[in-house]
């Protein structure tokens, strides 16, 4: 109801004042990321979800281009994020943890780091063409203030530091605050409604509006823009608002990715209406595989891949991604480029016209050919978890160097990270090492991981040969960052942002303890 009544009043708009010329400047177009959250390689109709929920998206890989081999950077949260902003993988931009090996890590409440001042993000590049920025959902690369979005680039912000998790007990634990730029508006469970029991939040449509209103400020001010649109109504608990419950076959999960294709639909419809569509590129994926340990009715489907999120398996680190440009991007194209998220970086200042900095190592492809001339680039894949680099993809050839689901103590709670997968001597519950004889798989004939090569044959010598060059060349040439993820402290919590004097909303924080913070994933 409130994105149609926008939509309405920006028509109404253009019909009494003049809209932005269509074709504004190749040299600056448009961007929109859009990144959801946990949402899997098989949970799109194109990509072969039988339910055909997701018409909208289905359209836009029709009118642009499919890329089936993306991947993100890490199979959590807030280092795939960061990795987004700053192509750079996580080892580099210090969104990792030393304090167990190979542990996956994000921030919570408790996390005392956050990204870098020394990190360069992409709203801070883009500043150089007078791109304004916003970005709209889930930060998730620091809470504390020095860490917030308008810190590092962005002009506005509307959504959350962190996961919508709760409710909590604002005596042991705060609930989240959303924040409208730098001042928080509320919290979650109290004036930013999540029934539990129902599914039910109008939390999509809100950021559905703020996307819209966005783009039609700077439509009107003919100013270029990246709009960063990170909705998380796909992370547990999964939730949408209440014409969009009971709609899927699939169950609440279902429900809130048919909610989060009609707010894609609108506002690529929305450029249509604007005349920006032929100068906005849009970018769709998702932050890390389905949590399938989350269970059916709250997570989704990593299609034919092992196991999910958490995992350096395909499933956990194999992303849907669309790309969509309209009078660029040829449309109906299908691209099997090897791509990671950390390319969005570079891809999106190429298109702005602005060189990459100098100063430091990127992990950042320029896309450009692919999207605009169907071109295959040869580059490697690495799928890290926390320090440990765990797998290396090169061509059609995947080696894992080090195996790991999750632990035996964990597994034997109920927590699975890859219910009804289990690969015997693929999916360890300890981490083991296989550094002197990688297990190897030929992705494109098995994709789900199941049947390793043979180490005696000449197809697994020629494989591993490939592999281990560039390997060595990655390992000689790394300068890790320093870790963000590694100490905890309840003092830290969001205990007081700024702007809770004036809702009433302010808490008395803890004695500060910091401790090492434990990963046990």
């Amino acid at each position: 109801m409130i994105s149609c009544f926008v939509q309405i009043s920006i028509v109404f708009c253009c019909l009494i004042c003049p809209c932005p010329a269509k074709n504004r400047s190749y040299g600056t177009p448009n961007i929109i990321i859009m990144l959801m959250d946990d949402m899997g390689w098989g949970d799109l109709g194109v990509f072969g979800q039988p339910s055909k929920e997701t018409p909208n998206l289905d359209a836009m890989a029709a009118q642009g281009m499919l890329l089936t081999d993306f991947y993100t950077a890490n199979p959590l949260c807030s280092p795939s994020r960061a990795a987004l902003l700053t192509g750079r993988l996580p080892i580099r931009n210090g969104f990792y943890t030393t304090n167990a090996h190979a542990r996956n890590a994000y921030t919570p409440q408790e996390m005392v780091g956050g990204i870098s001042k020394e990190e360069i993000l992409l709203p801070q590049m883009l500043k150089k063409k007078g791109y304004v920025s916003k970005i709209v959902g889930k930060w998730h690369l620091g809470h504390r203030p020095q860490y917030l979005p308008l810190e590092h680039g962005f002009d506005e912000w509307f959504g959350a530091p962190n996961c919508h998790f709760g409710p909590y007990n604002s005596s042991s634990r705060p609930n989240i605050p959303v924040y409208n730029n730098s001042e928080m508006v509320g919290r979650y469970y109290e004036e930013f409604v999540i029934n539990k029991k129902t599914g039910e939040s109008n939390l999509t449509q809100l950021y559905l509006e703020e996307g819209l209103d966005f783009i039609h400020r700077q439509a009107l001010a003919q100013q270029p823009f990246l709009l960063y649109w990170a909705p998380d109504a796909t992370h547990s608990p999964v939730y949408a608002s209440k014409r969009f419950l009971g709609k899927s076959q699939r169950g609440r999960y279902g429900d809130a990715v048919i909610e989060l294709d009609d707010a894609i639909g609108q506002i690529l419809a929305w450029l249509r209406n604007l005349g920006l569509d032929n100068n906005t590129f849009v970018f769709f994926t998702s932050d890390n595989g389905a949590a399938v340990m989350s269970g059916p009715e709250e997570s989704g489907s990593n299609g034919p891949f092992l196991c999910g999120k958490e995992t350096t398996f395909e499933g956990g680190m194999r992303e849907p991604a669309i790309a969509w440009w309209p009078g660029h991007i040829p449309a109906g194209t299908v691209s099997h480029q090897l791509a990671s998220v950390v390319d969005v970086f570079t891809t999106s200042l190429t298109l702005a016209g602005i060189s990459t900095p100098d100063d430091r190592s990127l992990d950042s492809l320029d896309l450009t050919p692919v999207l605009l001339n169907n071109s295959l680039i040869n580059r490697p894949i690495f799928y890290y978890r926390g320090n440990e680099m765990m797998a290396v993809r090169v061509g059609p050839y995947k080696a894992h160097y080090w195996t790991w689901s999750n632990s035996w103590e964990e597994f034997n709670k109920g927590i699975n990270f890859c219910p009804g997968q289990e690969v015997a001597g693929v999916t360890t519950h300890i981490q083991k090492e296989h550094s002197m004889q990688p297990i190897i798989f030929h992705l494109v004939r098995d994709p789900g991981e199941k049947y390793p090569i043979n180490v005696v044959t000449k197809e697994y010598r020629d494989a591993l040969s490939r592999i281990s060059q560039v390997v060595e060349l990655h390992k000689n040439t790394l300068v890790p960052g320093l870790p963000q993820l590694n100490m905890c402290d309840m003092a830290v919590m969001n205990w007081a942002p700024a702007g809770c004097e004036k809702l009433g909303k302010c808490f008395k924080a803890p004695k500060s303890q910091p401790w090492k913070c434990d990963w046990p994933h």
